[in-house]
């Protein structure tokens, strides 16, 4: 690490270890069948990716692609219906998989249709056994697509908490960070989503735009608030390479005022939101002290079992983190994309990840870690038969000796407020060094 990195808290924000980057063709292309057959099906996760949007945000290097041509929304639905049927049959019968929670996101799901919706969720409970009235769900939307049909199948259906990608309440920063919406379109349909019985709504809201003050950073949290949402995460901006903004900027070298900048917006919008209710969960994500429990968290550390459906999800066993061809380039998506409508045959893992035991321990340690409650030192022992002092010494050290690391008790390990400030610094700096260099030598596509 260069020490323009080691000292920038906005690295890499990880939300998932290993990063796709990371991740190789297969050579062997096991079969799904065989990557299941001893794995542990009791508590799975399920995820559903569409991969379509009606504009892409300048900021946004998500696996997606703007608007779809005649027919490919029904073409990508049959081939998620094609692969679900093979998942499950490799899934087996004889250890009767459950999924403990399930998530659509995107890509925006709700730029499906309101039948196509239908269909989405018919092939999720009726190909995958998926209980979803049962279950935590989790659907992702922009205020452009919450119409009042969509929203009443998610409704109807047992969505249990939608995440509205909002990001500014303010005209000008979403112009600023290529979102074009207005205001009052997004009040209009949080209106909407606050008209069906979904319990839990999440608003995504981004500082660090080009022009945004403390004053209006504050103004966007205050509208927000005025909804009472029962989540709220805030998204430190990134201009990543390859998406829109990269386009535009002049300079891709570390810029210490933009830094400053956001760490500043950072503080002031957990504050202001730690002053009215919210708890914080992580660096990013805030829940209103009365809000719904949600259940598992959809990457929580401790659920390798992951299952997940579309060319832009990735899938977890115990030994192997699995997906298809990543991009972010316009021109890449549509021809990844392309190729998963044409594919029949769905039975083995193409391009992933193998898990040894030591990429099971750094795991755990680094998704648990940045998370507000930190890691049970007892649950990493019972697991590994080792504690995270023994396997993770050096690292925990270096953190302690940053006060990132609080030391109040021995039978959890948790970041101070200002680890937790630092936790897109923290991240990469615990990623294993396999890792790192897959990651650096990635061909950007």
């Amino acid at each position: 690490m260069t020490t323009a990195q080691a000292t920038s808290p906005y690295q890499h924000y990880v939300y998932a270890y290993p990063h796709k980057t990371a991740y190789r063709p297969l050579p062997e292309r096991p079969t799904l069948a065989s990557l299941w057959a001893a794995q542990d099906k009791r508590a799975l996760s399920l995820y559903l990716h569409i991969p379509f949007c009606e504009v892409r945000c300048g900021f946004c290097n998500l696996f997606t692609r703007i608007g779809a041509p005649e027919g490919l929304t029904g073409a990508y639905l049959d081939a998620l219906e094609r692969q679900a049927t093979a998942v499950r049959a490799a899934l087996g019968d004889s250890d009767e998989p459950r999924f403990a929670t399930a998530a659509f996101g995107g890509g925006t799901p709700t730029f499906l249709t309101a039948p196509e919706l239908e269909r989405l969720f018919d092939i999720a409970e009726h190909r995958m056994g998926a209980d979803l009235s049962a279950i935590p769900l989790s659907v992702e939307a922009s205020p452009a697509t919450a119409t009042a049909d969509r929203l009443a199948v998610l409704d109807a259906r047992g969505t249990t908490r939608l995440s509205l990608g909002v990001q500014s309440f303010v005209d000008s920063e979403a112009r600023a960070a290529v979102r074009p919406q207005r205001r009052a379109d997004v009040e209009s349909a949080l209106a909407r989503v606050r008209d069906t019985g979904i319990p839990v709504l999440n608003i995504d809201l981004i500082y660090g735009i080009d022009g945004q003050t403390d004053e209006t950073w504050r103004r966007s949290l205050d509208a927000a608030l005025a909804w009472r949402p029962e989540e709220l995460y805030l998204y430190p901006l990134y201009v990543r390479p390859l998406t829109g903004l990269d386009r535009h900027r002049a300079d891709a070298g570390p810029d210490p005022a933009w830094d400053e900048q956001r760490l500043r917006l950072y503080r002031v919008g957990r504050d202001h939101l730690l002053a009215h209710g919210y708890t914080q969960q992580s660096m990013r994500m805030f829940r209103r002290a009365d809000a719904p429990p949600q259940g598992t968290d959809d990457y929580a550390c401790q659920t390798d079992g992951m299952i997940g459906l579309g060319c832009g999800a990735r899938s977890y066993t115990a030994d192997l983190h699995y997906s298809f061809d990543y991009a972010v380039g316009m021109h890449e998506i549509r021809g990844i994309i392309d190729d998963y409508v044409a594919t029949t045959d769905f039975g083995h893992a193409e391009i992933g990840y193998p898990m040894d035991a030591h990429e099971a321990r750094r795991r755990h340690l680094l998704q648990s870690l940045l998370q507000a409650e930190g890691l049970a030192v007892d649950d990493y022992r019972a697991r590994f038969g080792s504690t995270p002092a023994d396997d993770f010494g050096t690292e925990l050290e270096r953190l302690a000796d940053r006060r990132w690391l609080a030391d109040d008790t021995a039978s959890r390990l948790r970041l101070t407020p200002e680890g937790l400030a630092h936790s897109d610094a923290i991240g990469p700096e615990l990623f294993s060094p396999a890792v790192r260099a897959a990651m650096a030598a990635y061909e950007r596509k």
